[in-house]
């Protein structure tokens, strides 16, 4: 069955491959050969090739307080988590549909999530309306525009992990703390694919509120404290080798100072960055080093993202007040450096709590 009838195949997928992925799941209810043609691995890869790949960022985003008395009467002061696309450049928005079967509208609070592939993987949080803690998995595949449920995270209760992903088929998570508020050393990985949970060494310390980030291979969990320390972060850091399946590396001071590890990111070249206002700052050897000054108007509330070879850094002037986006390019003389404004939608006029790049 020719793709485009009249038309040679390779007429056709030129065709299709210009389409949106906001499209993808019309398309795929038009023929089974149309089908067959998105959902495969070729397509998406010609896509990218022809340079129609569209590179996006997922972000959880919560309601202002105002939407939430409308919304969620029982629990005012509870914000309601949703998760939309963004288009730098663009200033494309899309706002994902709920997930079907729950008691909220939006996400879990607190949930953690990245990216797999094509799909966007959201495990555990708060119920919006309980505040019962999740052990939930959500699955949102692109291509099709559907949710589904994947197998529970197991070991119990667990909150305020790290999480990252391989960008190829496993998740990784560590730490957090347990129903008790018992700061845990445990990790698992996700595999996405096989739709199964395996067990991971511990950590060499409990890490409660750490970040999770993945590069070269490896999954560095940052940060964090100890159940006796409640709230005093520790400027450590442990790394766990895909390869060797071990926690091959503990850095003692890399944070340098006390502080959250909430905004650290890696750029494509493994080098990390971290927020600390008014400044952008960058790991060099094993000192952190004032990069450049962050625009004033992001500096409430501040996510850094890398896209492409930039970075995008989206927060506030104000707290709670509209959401500015700044991109800064990575490769340039250092001298050169500095921040461009990019339109971003009047929609984005919520409290943004995580953000994640990936291509479609």
């Amino acid at each position: 069955m020719e793709i485009i009838p009249g038309l040679p195949n390779e007429i056709g997928r030129e065709c299709l491959i210009r389409v949106p992925y906001t499209q993808f799941s019309t398309l795929l209810s038009v023929s089974k050969k149309w089908k067959q043609e998105i959902q495969s691995n070729k397509f998406h890869l010609q896509r990218k090739l022809g340079g129609f790949a569209q590179n996006l960022i997922a972000l959880i985003e919560s309601d202002p307080i105002i939407d939430d008395l409308m919304q969620n009467p029982l629990n005012p002061c509870t914000p309601v988590p949703r998760l939309s696309f963004y288009e730098p450049g663009k200033n494309e928005w899309v706002k994902l549909p709920p997930i079907p079967g729950t008691s909220s509208d939006g996400l879990p609070l607190f949930c953690e999530f990245a990216g797999v592939g094509r799909k966007l993987v959201v495990i555990g949080g708060w119920d919006t309306k309980t505040w019962q803690v999740m052990s939930s998995v959500y699955i949102y595949d692109l291509v099709t525009g559907t949710w589904r449920r994947g197998v529970d995270m197991p070991g119990g209760k667990r909150s305020f992990f790290a999480c990252a992903s391989d960008m190829n088929c496993q998740v990784y998570i560590a730490g957090g703390h347990d129903d008790d508020k018992n700061a845990l050393t445990s990790a698992l990985a996700y595999d996405v694919l096989d739709d199964s949970w395996n067990p991971l060494p511990d950590m060499a310390s409990q890490r409660d509120e750490c970040k999770g980030l993945f590069h070269g291979g490896k999954f560095h969990v940052i940060g964090g404290y100890q159940t006796e320390m409640q709230g005093k972060f520790q400027k450590s850091s442990e790394t766990f080798s895909v390869d060797t399946t071990k926690w091959d590396f503990v850095e003692e001071d890399k944070m340098e100072s006390n502080i959250s590890p909430r905004t650290c990111m890696f750029d494509f070249k493994g080098t990390l960055y971290k927020c600390c206002s008014p400044y952008l700052m960058s790991l060099d050897s094993s000192k952190w080093r004032q990069l450049i000054k962050l625009p004033s108007d992001v500096c409430i509330g501040t996510h850094i993202v890398a896209w492409q070879k930039k970075m995008l850094a989206i927060g506030s002037d104000v707290k709670g007040g509209i959401q500015n986006c700044y991109a800064l390019e990575f490769e340039i003389d250092e001298k050169m450096l500095k921040w461009t404004k990019l339109e971003l939608s009047k929609e984005c006029t919520r409290i943004l709590q995580s953000g994640y790049s990936f291509e479609v």
